[in-house]
């Protein structure tokens, strides 16, 4: 029976292009054959044109920055990358793959799965043996493909070998134009009254903003005697059936949102696997759970203000709960009234600093990553705290429209070179990858979006190939062929060795 099953390896990938979020820009084509002009706005130029108060975007959504995908990159290149990374750095022989899944809820293939895919990395060194498929349901996919590596792992069915885990999306790239025509509003922003259309708008002299969504793949490699171990019993799950962003139309890459409905799902799911979740530790441990129980804790981050206010819905419910630790809470918040969200979140400041801002860094700078979110910020965590977390603990929470969500918790210990917490941030090297990006002006990104909306479901076509912003060692697509099939290279290694950056 394998003991202290978890987290042996990971390895991020995010594209190398981005785009701050504070620029907006949009091409204002000029009726009678004029040529066109760029118009350029920032978030506060937004913000007053729609009468709204300053920072309500820049504060209200709390992102830095996007990063999104060219031509030439797409969710099984990203996966090609960063599997092929994790084995090779930390020193893995692709024959020792037993169990391979894929969390995405990117729609390549309504047939063919991601991980055939990734096969021929194994399949080139003689091992076809490899269980495991796609997982789908929005963003709680990759959890899904999680749980399922390290059950076979815990159970009778295991062979010995690893489980890997991948989480990857490009996520579609939507914007917001005011109108008075629309009326709907995004499901995690604040900017409420705008409409989610697809970018190939013109003539409409209109201020433009991008949502917070972006590309990116994690890997995790699963397995026994692990630096970051599960607690298994320690798990609590909502589901339901709800309509509150769903993708029905197939020849699209663009979803239906009920904006309000969504985030009361959200917040709604935390509460109830929070419930169950303490409902489990209190039986397994004899006492009850609160928020001081737990070191660290890690939310799926459609946008970064969602996180602020689910953190301190979890110290809401303890209080509300009379739990032990915050009894002396009570005074303070009965005098600012728990309705008044903004009051909540400045009581739950100081423990927010502590307890979630450092697995803030990731999902900040790059933007929802759909499966990846959740373990985007985990990895920022581990980058950040990678030497102070032996002996502690961290809860998790996953969330998927639809809607899928669990609460879990893992343990750290500091593992074994190479399978060790401070490896695993070395490996990662969040803070080179993050630097080494390239930020595209706004025009450039529009124009790339819209090539990659004009490609979306297509066929016979090749790409620019142009790979020279990408790391040697990455994988980048060449050509999808006029039966639907994709076709893929991968960029010359200088020196017989991969670039440490993307």
């Amino acid at each position: 029976m394998a003991k202290n099953v978890g987290i042996l390896a990971m390895e991020v990938y995010f594209p190398p292009t981005c785009i701050q979020q504070i620029y907006l820009r949009v091409r204002n084509d000029v009726d009678g054959g004029r040529k066109s002009e760029n118009m350029v706005f920032s978030e506060e130029v937004l913000e007053a044109h729609d009468g709204a108060s300053k920072g309500k975007y820049t504060i209200g959504l709390g992102q830095d920055c996007m990063a999104f995908c060219t031509e030439v990159e797409d969710v099984i290149s990203m996966s090609m990358t960063a599997v092929t990374s994790l084995l090779e750095k930390y020193g893995v022989d692709p024959k020792q793959i037993g169990r391979l899944e894929v969390g995405s809820e990117t729609v390549l293939d309504k047939s063919k799965s991601i991980k055939t895919f990734l096969m021929p990395i194994f399949e080139k060194c003689g091992n076809t043996d490899i269980e495991g498929v796609d997982s789908t349901n929005a963003c709680y996919g990759g959890t899904a493909a999680l749980f399922n590596c390290v059950n076979w792992v815990e159970s009778s069915s295991w062979d010995g070998r690893y489980g890997l885990v991948v989480c990857t999306d490009s996520a579609d790239t939507c914007f917001f134009i005011r109108s008075h025509t629309f009326r709907a509003s995004w499901a995690y922003g604040s900017m409420e009254y705008f409409a989610v259309i697809p970018i190939l708008v013109r003539r409409i002299p209109l201020p433009v903003s991008f949502i917070v969504y972006a590309d990116m793949v994690i890997a995790m490699l699963i397995g026994p005697n692990a630096p970051i171990v599960f607690e298994s019993k320690l798990r609590g799950s909502h589901m339901a059936h709800v309509y509150d962003f769903y993708k029905p139309d197939l020849s699209s890459e663009y979803p239906v949102v009920d904006g309000k409905l969504s985030q009361t799902c959200y917040l709604m799911a935390l509460d109830s696997c929070y419930k169950s979740f303490c409902a489990k530790y209190e039986k397994l441990e004899g006492k009850q759970f609160s928020v001081a129980d737990a070191d660290y804790f890690v939310f799926h981050s459609p946008y970064n203000k969602l996180v602020q206010k689910s953190f301190a819905r979890l110290l809401f419910n303890d209080f509300t709960r009379s739990a032990r630790e915050f009894i002396i809470l009570r005074y303070y918040f009965c005098e600012l009234i728990w309705v008044d969200l903004q009051a909540s979140q400045q009581v739950a400041k100081p423990l927010y600093d502590a307890k979630v801002q450092p697995s803030t860094l990731i999902p900040k700078q790059v933007g929802n990553m759909y499966t990846a979110s959740l373990y985007a910020a985990f990895a920022s965590l581990l980058h950040n705290k990678n030497t102070t977390l032996a002996g502690q603990r961290v809860i998790l929470f996953s969330y998927g429209s639809g809607l899928t969500a669990t609460m879990f918790s893992l343990r750290f210990n500091e593992g074994q070179h190479p399978f060790s917490l401070s490896n695993i941030a070395t490996i990662m090297n969040v803070s080179e990858k993050l630097k080494s990006r390239h930020e595209f002006a706004p025009e450039k990104f529009v124009e790339t979006m819209q090539l990659m909306e004009h490609r979306y479901g297509g066929k016979g076509f090749v790409t620019n190939q142009d790979c020279s912003l990408l790391a040697p060692g990455t994988y980048y697509l060449t050509e999808v062929d006029s039966k639907y099939r994709r076709f893929y290279a991968k960029k010359a290694i200088e020196n017989g060795t991969v670039a440490n950056g993307h």
